[in-house]
């Protein structure tokens, strides 16, 4: 099979990563790989792997964007795929409606992933439109269901995205190497139990929940440093600044550490005691949390969205009810009293790399198979 995905850019982030990581099942698999975008850091990894990149700024919402319909069209004529997979709306309009003024036999199969709870609107229904419409968790299933009524119930696939257990191995120890550079680079954490919200620093996040927990386990005697792990978005310095401004506020300069977006987060989920996930409204899935526990280190989290579903799988005593500070504290510090040295044993789940993979090239062959 040929197969296009398309989505804005290749930046970072996880739908950038899972497109990535299909793409380079579809190479080993035997398949030819595609993906249109308007490039970013990653496009050097995935044609390392063997895919091909099509350097095209679909992302931009504006209607000038949608003058690219008739070169699009001009191009899956050329190209001829036989699936084309929309990861993001703005192209996916761009792409659907040049695929749709092909000749109804000679377009590709049409594909769909819904990975956000995005604002319910006709302009984010064009994630419903294809043959197959891919829900990352059950919860982006239901809302599907919910809100876009006129989704055929037989067309949505729940596909949860993944986490290679050899890139997050349970029981993982950071290198000596590593350790000492941590250590020179943060000398705040020595002899502290280390607590760890990962993601970017947006409202959504919960970051001041994060900084209310650090006040009340500090006030409680708890010898703790927090860690806010995320890139600063370029649009919301102002609440980055906010934060900080609390943070100085509080005297909490020495138990709070920003680290900036960091590519090692295999190490630092390692060196945690307690992983959080605070963000106030219900995520599409929370692959942090997945990662974190794969490799058996504590996630507390409010119980919504995917991050509840992660969490009621494989670590229910971790969910907490959204906005408790109080109930928040009390798990955290039973998790704090206990001996943590040695990781929990989770079980086993099917939210793996590979699954994902298989899953997607499944949907792939099935819809593909009616043209044999």
């Amino acid at each position: 099979m040929k197969v296009v995905q398309v989505l804005p850019a290749l930046d970072g982030g996880g739908v950038e990563k899972g497109t990535l990581e299909i793409a380079q099942a579809l190479v080993q698999t035997g398949h030819e790989s595609i993906v249109v975008s308007a490039g970013g850091r990653m496009v050097e990894k995935l044609i390392g792997q063997g895919s091909q990149h099509v350097n095209w700024d679909l992302g931009k919402k504006s209607l000038f964007t949608l003058c690219h319909i008739w070169a699009v069209r001009r191009w899956l004529k050329q190209t001829r795929p036989d699936i084309l997979h929309l990861r993001s709306r703005m192209p996916a309009w761009v792409m659907y409606l040049a695929w749709r003024g092909l000749p109804a036999d000679d377009r590709p199969h049409l594909v769909t992933t819904v990975h956000g709870l995005y604002s319910v609107s006709k302009y984010s229904e064009i994630m419903c439109k294809g043959e197959r419409v891919i829900a990352v968790s059950a919860t982006v299933g239901d809302y599907i269901k919910k809100n876009y009524p006129s989704t055929n119930p037989s067309k949505i696939k729940l596909i949860y995205r993944g986490v290679d257990p050899i890139e997050f191995p349970h029981g993982y120890r950071p290198a000596i190497a590593w350790m000492k550079q941590w250590q020179q680079d943060f000398p705040q954490l020595e002899g502290k139990k280390i607590l760890t919200l990962p993601g970017r620093l947006t409202r959504l996040k919960g970051h001041h929940d994060f900084i209310e927990l650090i006040i009340q386990l500090k006030q409680a005697g708890h010898k703790i440093h927090g860690l806010i792990v995320g890139g600063e978005d370029s649009k919301r310095r102002k609440y980055a600044e906010e934060l900080r401004h609390r943070i100085h506020l509080e005297g909490l300069d020495d138990v709070i550490t920003f680290t900036g977006n960091r590519s090692d987060m295999r190490e630092i989920y390692a060196i945690s005691n307690v992983v959080l996930s605070l963000s106030t409204k219900p995520e599409s899935f929370g692959r942090t949390v997945l990662e974190a526990l794969t490799m058996g280190v504590p996630v507390v989290g409010y119980d919504h969205g995917g991050v509840g579903e992660i969490l009621s799988a494989l670590y229910p005593q971790g969910k907490v009810s959204l906005n408790s500070i109080a109930l928040l504290r009390s798990v955290v510090m039973s998790i704090l009293s206990s001996d943590t040295t040695e990781k929990f044993m989770h079980t086993p789940h099917s939210m793996t790399l590979l699954a994902m993979c298989q899953q997607t090239i499944d949907i792939y062959h099935e819809i593909n198979s009616r043209d044999l």
